[in-house]
């Protein structure tokens, strides 16, 4: 057992609260303490990452307690990419706050996103279903603190919507724990992975009810169309750093149907085999077409932005609702790529909101610094279009090779290349009214000129494209380190094993091997 696995989530856990008891009025300390905590948590997440490179799956009992008695936290190659890159995104994010100052606009800013971040790593790490409800929950509750930031009337309704649909799907969430506990008597993953596959053929219906109820939850989570509504206004309205942030959010989403639907119902399982192209590939289409008519259709620049998140999870979804191990692969690159990818528009576009009165995509006066900021949304808008040479270009690619073994390959490739010439045509638009044709509108006269940003603004956005460029030039070991990921997860023999056959304590304080 390895306690350096319980460290992405106790980190941030002590940092919270010692940065408001401790720091409440020192600025400079927070920030210190954050900043420390990123570093050391791509650290970790990086030191976690080589560990499972070579198929190890690592176990961290709480207490010393056994599955599936006991709480259980395991990191596999998936959880621990996705604990990596939650911290790389963080720490990028924490420099643009710096640099922007947006921790001085309100209270407890570094406090509610070490609380954030506890919550995203417990929801990568945790081996337990309803430990991924608590998870869920923690990082709902930081999310709201965040979104709502420096106030505002706009913001608070965004931030209102965002809790009552989020708790409608934690409301879901309970339900569909319910009736798999009824079923099953556990909700240890690795436990229900073989308690599942033992029902009987002709009592699967509390199971299948189950497995649609957390389809559902995931998909509020992911920002899946229907299940989207809440994602627009929130992601548009919140501060430009905590947007940046939430690019990781619809993640969990998609790792939670990564995780539940290859281990707990995989394809092969009868009672849930139909769910994956009856309820998610349709979804999926849905939400990439809808996401780049968004796109196309906005009127701000920060709202086409999260627009182009709900787009590019509908290209996650569709190569994950192929449920193979080739598509399972390339949703990988791709959900590395559109993270960053997001990051770094909703930084771009806090850039180009200083100095302007809105960021309404309208020619208004050019603002310092403007071609600066121009220069990098014409990389970031190329990388998250996908269009060569950047990542994007390669996962769409990844995407559709993957989807040619389906009989639907025809449909997934129209809708791919249609959504792709939408999200072309919505991003130059945006990139030319913004920042070209800006340079022929004249300033007011007397008007102040307007503040250029921080130098560590944009080392922070800067920092974000260059992994996106190295995500491309890296994209053979990459897809590789993909590919075996997926190889693992359709083959959970030992994810399996190293939970359940590992020695603990039973109720009993008897040590035994299950």
């Amino acid at each position: 057992m390895t306690h350096w696995l319980i460290l992405p989530i106790v980190l941030p856990a002590f940092l919270a609260p010692f940065i408001v008891l401790a720091a409440r009025y020192h600025i400079t300390i927070q920030r210190v303490l954050s900043l420390f905590g990123a570093l050391a948590l791509v650290v970790v997440g990086l030191g976690l990452s080589v560990e499972a490179s070579d198929g190890t799956v690592m176990l961290y009992q709480l207490s010393d307690w056994a599955a599936p008695f006991g709480i259980v936290l395991v990191g596999d190659r998936l959880s621990t990419l996705m604990v990596t890159l939650t911290a790389v995104l963080a720490l990028f994010v924490l420099l643009y706050v710096i640099g922007s100052k947006w921790d001085e606009r309100g209270r407890h800013f570094h406090a509610l996103f070490q609380f954030q971040l506890m919550g995203i790593m417990g929801a990568f790490l945790t081996g337990d279903l309803f430990n991924l409800f608590v998870f869920f929950e923690v990082l709902l509750i930081a999310s709201y603190g965040l979104m709502i930031h420096a106030g505002g009337t706009p913001r608070l309704r965004a931030g209102v919507q965002y809790v009552l649909y989020n708790l409608l799907g934690s409301t879901l969430f309970l339900f569909a724990l319910g009736a798999i506990y009824a079923e099953t008597g556990t909700l240890n993953m690795a436990d229900l992975a073989q308690r599942v596959a033992l029902i009987d053929a002709g009592a699967t219906v509390g199971i299948r009810i189950a497995a649609v109820l957390l389809l559902m939850v995931f998909a509020v989570k992911a920002a899946v169309v229907p299940l989207h509504f809440w994602l627009p206004s929130s992601y548009a309205e919140a501060p430009g750093p905590v947007a940046a942030l939430f690019a990781i959010m619809t993640k969990v989403g998609a790792y939670a149907i990564i995780r539940v639907y290859t281990l707990i119902f995989p394809p092969e399982l009868a009672a849930t085999a139909d769910l994956h192209t009856i309820w998610l590939l349709p979804a999926a289409l849905l939400s990439l077409a809808l996401g780049m008519i968004g796109v196309l259709a906005a009127k701000q620049l920060d709202r086409m932005v999260a627009f182009s998140v709900i787009g590019s999870m509908g290209m996650v979804m569709i190569s994950i609702a192929l449920f193979t191990p080739e598509g399972i692969a390339a949703a990988l690159y791709y959900i590395v790529h559109s993270t960053l990818a997001a990051g770094a528009l909703f930084l771009i576009a806090d850039l180009a909101r200083a100095g302007r009165d809105n960021l309404d995509l309208t020619a208004q006066p050019q603002v310092a610094g403007a071609k600066l900021t121009s220069a990098l949304f014409f990389v970031a808008a190329i990388a998250m279009v996908g269009v060569p040479p950047l990542s994007g270009f390669v996962g769409k690619l990844l995407i559709m090779d993957a989807a040619t073994q389906s009989g639907l390959w025809v449909w997934i490739w129209a809708v791919i290349l249609g959504a792709s010439l939408l999200s072309l045509v919505g991003f130059g638009r945006a990139g030319s009214v913004v920042f070209w044709k800006s340079r022929s509108v004249a300033p007011e006269e007397g008007a102040t000129p307007s503040e250029a940003p921080s130098a560590l603004s944009y080392v922070a956005v800067g920092g974000l494209l260059a992994l996106l460029v190295a995500h491309t030039l890296l994209a053979g070991p990459a897809t590789q380190y993909a590919t075996a990921i997926s190889n693992q997860l359709f083959g959970p023999e030992r994810y399996l094993t190293t939970v359940l056959e590992t020695p603990g304590k039973l109720s009993d304080g008897k040590e035994e091997a299950h």
